[in-house]
């Protein structure tokens, strides 16, 4: 039977969900040798890496992934993350700006920008962002988290509350595997 490159992206897949990451590495470099301009497995080794504790790792193959797909959200999304992680806040805020500007009503993105901002102790910024992205998606359990905590270092005990409120009404989402 001959290896293709769905094959070994569906086992590091497999491999990445019982946290054998290092085996899953190696079905990607392994599928990148029969299609290395197949930008979903450079993502989804990218986000390997990234579950790994591999932050170099993951920037690396997903710059490739962008590289080789320019207008996918995930992959700008994720390098964001990613920058955002090694605390490349100007990067990280300019890799949400690209993709914002392709989809202003990316809601993962705006909370993403809005994440970036709280770490950097920009309140206001970071409330406006989550707002944008609650209003894009007003059942985004993550933006209304994250709004709350925003009005809460801000003062905005109401908007705070609200959030509360809206939120013990919304089941919390589940890790990703």
């Amino acid at each position: 039977m001959l290896e293709s490159s769905d094959f070994l992206n569906n086992q590091a897949i497999e491999l990445t969900s019982r946290g054998n990451f290092a085996e899953a590495i190696a079905c990607y470099k392994r599928a990148l040798t029969i299609d290395k301009e197949n930008s979903l497995l450079w993502f989804n080794m990218g986000i390997t890496y990234q579950k790994q504790g591999d932050l170099n790792g993951a920037k690396r193959a997903l710059d490739t992934a962008l590289k080789l797909n320019p207008d996918d959200e995930e992959s700008i999304e994720q390098l964001a993350i990613v920058c955002l992680e090694r605390k490349e806040f100007l990067e990280a805020t300019q890799h949400c700006q690209t993709g914002l500007d392709q989809n202003p009503t990316n809601a993962h993105l705006w909370n993403t920008l809005g994440v970036i901002f709280f770490n950097q102790e920009e309140y206001d910024l970071a409330s406006e962002s989550f707002e944008r992205a609650v209003s894009i998606n007003p059942y985004y359990y993550d933006a209304l988290y994250n709004l709350r905590d925003s009005y809460s270092e801000l003062g905005n005990t109401a908007g705070a509350q609200d959030c509360q409120e809206r939120l013990s009404k919304l089941k919390e989402p589940k890790e990703d595997l």
